[in-house]
């Protein structure tokens, strides 16, 4: 059942004083309410895979070829491909965007020059150890 609009105008309300308050936990909060995508993006990303690897093998066994090469195989290939591709740019980017449209405080494009300013490698490093404490 739709939220009217004054219930609506209430809830932005709360929302923006909670962001004001403690914009950290706002983020948070906000991030992990759009976990439950990045999880079904990567179930998508993973039967499209198995999609792929299928047409992969498939191309092989019934032997499709086009000029000699192994059309059906290069389609499987490209399958898997695309959900690779999927899979690791579907993840990052619904969080990432949350985030930097919940803040939108002094915090946060203070942040986002520091993270300009690094260089890829040690961002990737600072990556890798945050996944490494969580574990």
């Amino acid at each position: 059942m739709p939220l009217s609009e004054h219930e609506q105008r209430m809830l932005e309300q709360i929302e923006n004083a909670l962001y004001a308050e403690d914009p950290k936990f706002a983020s948070n909060v906000r991030r992990r309410r759009f976990g439950g995508s990045a999880a079904r993006r990567r179930l998508q990303a993973a039967v499209v895979f198995v999609i792929g690897l299928a047409l992969l093998i498939g191309g092989v066994v019934v032997d499709v070829t086009v000029g000699g090469f192994p059309i059906l195989s290069l389609i499987g290939f490209l399958v898997m491909f695309g959900a690779g591709l999927l899979a690791l740019w579907g993840v990052g980017s619904a969080p990432a965007a949350s985030a930097g449209e919940s803040s939108g405080g002094d915090g946060q494009s203070r942040r986002g020059r520091n993270r300009s300013s690094r260089s890829f490698s040690e961002r990737m490093e600072e990556r890798f150890n945050r996944r490494f404490d969580q574990e």
